[in-house]
């Protein structure tokens, strides 16, 4: 039996992804030893990230100005979009530094076992930006999973009316994985290899 507020801390890291009962309760300990000075700035950075920053109106991408410095930045290529499922996605592909457009961000993938659907996603805002006429290529760079896949071919039926070449990464990401894990290298030949959607 822990004490009633360590058991508490405990319970909210166990909330967290990947985050067991016996790796919860590492964390509280560690929490428990650490100076207090250094608590006090592990909970304000926590409250500093909850208060100031927030997703983009453009793409969706997480930021601290609105709209994020990607879709402010006129040197990089608007007719270009690069969709992904979630922020740390576009992280991945800028490490390959091979990426010179901008970003549009879904907030997850078509999933009708999750309970997911297209009107869950922020595709509607995907449409708007490709219709209204500057926009020459669509990546779909959504990861090599059953999901993954399904969100590409939906996305692809919605965009090739409005005229837009629409591609999709190649396969160097390792099918079934997740392109969080993608090392700059494999990304970048994935860019690169990028084909029609057919």
């Amino acid at each position: 039996m822990l004490p009633g507020p360590l058991d508490a801390l405990v319970d909210q890291f166990r909330k967290l992804p990947g985050v067991g009962t016996k790796s919860a309760q590492r964390l509280a300990f560690h929490i428990l030893k650490t100076p207090r000075e250094d608590t006090e700035r592990l909970c304000d950075a926590i409250r500093h990230v909850k208060d100031s920053v927030t997703y983009c109106s453009v793409c969706h991408n997480i930021t601290d100005v609105d709209p994020c410095r990607y879709c402010a930045d006129d040197t990089r290529d608007h007719t270009l979009i690069c969709v992904v499922e979630e922020p740390q996605n576009v992280n991945v592909i800028e490490r390959s530094r091979g990426f010179k457009g901008v970003y549009h961000v879904l907030m997850g993938t078509i999933s009708p076992l999750q309970g997911v659907g297209p009107d869950d996603l922020k595709i509607a805002g995907l449409l708007s930006r490709v219709d209204a006429g500057a926009v020459q290529e669509v990546i779909l760079a959504t990861s090599p999973t059953v999901e993954g896949e399904a969100t590409a071919i939906y996305l692809a039926r919605l965009l090739r009316p409005l005229g837009v070449r629409v591609t999709r990464i190649a396969t160097g990401i390792p099918v079934g994985s997740d392109l969080e894990y993608a090392d700059e290298l494999t990304m970048g030949k994935a860019m690169e290899g990028r084909r029609d959607v057919s």
